[in-house]
């Protein structure tokens, strides 16, 4: 296995461990298309937010769009009741992280139903987020295989079993 899917491999092993009832990762997206999508929120709240058309009124992806950094899911303004909603799946508490480049963004969001994530935690999933927007900012640097593995994890992790 190539380095640079190692390192990837690795990262989302970290988001695993610090987000284990899920996460929603929007690669280098430009304009409003992500070049790689990872999801491992719960299947039953995935199909809820995808029948209901949530996307256009997340406030996760709101935020993203307008900032860079870090925000708890309980700072974001939630007037359609996003947040409220997920948290009846299980998805209490979260964070989103936006990496900002020239040409692209990166948006992610974490869940636990445990608790707030800590400062530390945060700042652990930013470290990640950010490396994880840079290993895969230059599809021309990586290697065909590892972006060819990239679309496969990609489908495995958001539509398991695929």
């Amino acid at each position: 296995m190539p380095a640079t899917q190692l390192q990837i491999t690795s990262i989302l092993e970290r988001f695993n461990g610090l987000a284990p009832d899920g996460y929603a990762i929007g690669l280098n997206i430009q304009y409003t298309t992500p070049r790689f999508m990872f999801q491992t929120y719960p299947k039953a709240w995935l199909d809820h937010y995808s029948r209901n058309g949530l996307l256009m009124s997340d406030p996760m992806v709101a935020w993203g769009f307008e900032h860079a950094g870090t925000a708890r899911w309980s700072e974001l303004s939630d007037p359609a009741g996003v947040m409220q909603k997920a948290a009846e799946f299980g998805l209490s508490y979260g964070v989103v992280i936006t990496e900002v480049s020239e040409d692209d963004r990166s948006i992610c969001g974490f869940a636990r139903k445990s608790a707030e994530f800590t400062d530390a935690e945060i700042a652990d999933l930013a470290k990640c987020v950010s490396a994880l927007h840079a290993i895969t900012a230059d599809m021309s640097r990586l290697d065909p295989t590892t972006v060819d593995q990239l679309k496969k994890m990609s489908i495995m992790v958001t539509h398991p079993g695929s």
